[in-house]
C-alpha cells in the first residue's frame, strides 16, 4: 500500500527518481516512525508524512517528520553538524557548545532557550548573545555592530517584551531529534538555507520548550550585544534581562518558523 509521504522535488533531485519512487511505493519508507521534529510516534500509512533531507559535505541522512510539524525539504548543513545529528540518534548525549559567529574569528554566539510570556501565551524564544563585541566583516573597528548587522539582515529593535515580535522572511530555526541544530537564514541566489548560527553539537532543549515550539511553529529569535542578558538560571531572570536590555535599546528580535526536523 502507497504510504503517505511527501517527496519534495528538491528531495527527489538529491535522492533520485528511483530512491523517490520506492519511498512512495512503501518499498523503503519507515511506516511507522518516530516525528524527528516533535518525537512523538508518527505512521506513514495512517498520516501525511514528510521526508527532510540533511545533506552536509560527505554525509546525507534522511529524515521524517509529520507533514502538520516541517514540510518536505533539502536542508544543507556543516558535516560536522550532521555528524551530530547521527550521534544523537545513536543515542549519544554530547554537551552544547557554541560555534564561532560568522564574520568573526574570536566572538562566539552564546544561545540560550527559555519560554517567554507575551500577550497571555508562552512562547519559545532563543536569546542570541555574543562573547565579544562583533565587528563588521572586513572592518578592522571596535565598534560593537552586532545589533546593526541584524537589522540589515530583517531583525527589529524591541522596545519591550510585550508584543510578538515581526516574522523574518526566509529564516528558520532548526530542530532535529528534538535537539536545536541551527539558526537557518536564506542562501544566495534564492539557493538551499545556510546557516548563520549553528550548534557545535546539538543543544538540549527542555520538553515544554519543545511542546510550544510543535505548536505554534514558530520560535522568536532576541539578540543583544554582549554583556546584556548573561546566563541567567531561571526563566523569569532571563525575562527581567530581556526587559533591561530592551529598556535600554540593545534587543532585536524576530519570528521564526521551525525548518528540518
Amino acid at each position: 500500500m502507497p504510504r503517505m509521504l511527501d517527496v519534495s522535488e528538491d528531495v527527489r533531485a538529491e535522492i533520485g527518481d528511483e530512491e523517490a519512487d520506492r519511498l512512495l511505493t512503501g518499498e523503503n519508507s519507515p511506516g511507522s516512525y518516530d516525528c524527528t521534529s516533535c518525537r512523538t510516534p508518527g505512521d506513514s500509512e495512517q498520516e501525511r508524512t514528510s521526508t527532510v533531507l540533511f545533506v552536509g559535505e560527505e554525509t546525507a541522512v534522511l529524515a521524517f517528520a509529520h507533514a502538520t510539524c516541517i514540510p518536505s525539504q533539502v536542508v544543507q548543513v556543516a558535516e560536522e553538524q550532521l555528524q551530530g545529528a547521527v550521534r544523537s540518534i545513536t543515542g549519544s548525549e554530547p554537551r552544547p557548545e557554541p560555534d564561532p559567529a560568522a564574520g568573526s574569528g574570536q566572538a562566539v554566539l552564546g544561545v540560550t532557550s527559555g519560554l517567554v510570556l507575551i500577550e497571555g501565551d508562552l512562547h519559545p524564544a532563543l536569546v542570541v548573545e555574543p562573547t565579544a563585541p562583533i565587528a563588521r566583516p572586513g572592518s578592522r573597528g571596535t565598534t560593537d555592530e552586532f545589533l546593526t548587522l541584524l537589522v540589515e539582515q530583517g531583525f527589529r529593535p524591541v522596545p519591550d517584551l510585550n508584543t510578538v515580535p515581526a516574522a523574518l522572511p526566509g529564516w528558520s530555526v532548526l530542530l532535529a531529534m528534538g535537539q536545536l541544530h541551527a539558526v537557518l537564514q536564506p542562501g544566495t541566489g534564492g539557493g538551499s538555507p545556510v546557516a548563520w548560527w549553528q550548534a557545535h553539537q546539538p543543544l538540549q532543549v527542555t520538553d515544554g520548550w519543545r511542546a510550544a515550539a510543535n505548536k505554534s511553529h514558530t520560535v522568536l529569535v532576541f539578540a543583544a550585544p554582549v554583556g546584556s542578558i548573561g546566563q541567567q538560571p531561571r526563566e523569569d531572570l532571563l525575562r527581567d534581562a530581556l526587559e533591561k536590555a530592551a529598556a535600554n535599546g540593545q534587543l532585536v528580535a524576530a519570528a521564526m518558523p521551525l525548518a528540518g526536523t
